[in-house]
């Protein structure tokens, strides 16, 4: 586990402030398996490291319909981030493309139109963007080559107006405590997979943590955090 990264289940959660939660929240639409697991980690970091909370559908649980909970969850989020790479049949017969990623584009792009939100497309190949979803010409995606670095490096073209902007070697080393904090839990949670809920919580924990001891100006937000851990009872 990255250093001052508490295991699973021993960490105080802080009070969200009322009107930063919209503002910092980012919505993470990408495939959700074995094979995409360190781009996965990868965006978790990044984001973190530029001061932003990922939200994920694997989050929602309830008894409303779950379209009507995506919708929600992505209209509380200020950015949303949308990687359409995975274009091809899924092995699982029936052989089936995936349309979950585009669907849940489409609600981003219909969001903007009464609130603020920018929305991000990410791809694995340059121009192919251009025959899978042709209403999008004109929206230049950007692209990470299939490769951890590669999302890094789309984050920092696509965040270039952030308050917050980590160089490569910090973007890097938050990536790295993501992954080292992946390893853990698997082991103390002996989770199956990356993408459940439980897990999802404890990586963007771990990446918001890291990320405020290694980015400069997320380091206030820690010193405010552990402020008000001293001022308020039964917390910390």
């Amino acid at each position: 586990m990255p250093e001052g990264v508490a295991p699973p289940g021993q960490r105080a959660r802080h009070r969200p402030r009322a009107g930063a939660e919209t503002r910092d929240k980012a919505f993470l639409n990408v495939p959700y398996d074995r094979r995409y697991e360190r781009l996965y980690l990868a965006f978790i970091g990044g984001l973190s490291a530029f001061g932003l909370a990922p939200r994920a559908t694997i989050e929602l649980a309830g008894s409303q319909r779950r379209l009507d909970r995506i919708v929600r969850l992505l209209r509380s989020c200020r950015y949303s981030f949308h990687d359409l790479s995975r274009v091809s049949l899924d092995r699982n017969l029936p052989a089936t493309p995936r349309f979950n990623m585009p669907f849940e584009l489409g609600l981003a792009v219909t969001t903007r139109r009464d609130r603020p939100h920018d929305w991000f497309v990410f791809e694995e190949r340059r121009h192919r963007l251009m025959k899978s979803l042709s209403d999008l010409n004109g929206t230049d995606p950007h692209i990470h080559d299939g490769e951890p670095e590669g999302v890094l490096r789309a984050l920092t073209n696509a965040l270039v107006r952030r308050r917050h902007r980590p160089t490569v070697a910090e973007l890097s080393a938050v990536y790295r405590d993501v992954r080292r904090a992946a390893r853990v839990v698997r082991r103390d949670l002996r989770a199956q997979s990356l993408f459940e809920a439980r897990s999802f919580d404890e990586l963007v924990m771990a990446g918001r943590i890291s990320a405020e001891r290694r980015i400069p100006s997320l380091r206030r937000r820690r010193r405010v955090r552990r402020r008000y851990f001293r001022s308020t009872p039964g917390i910390g």
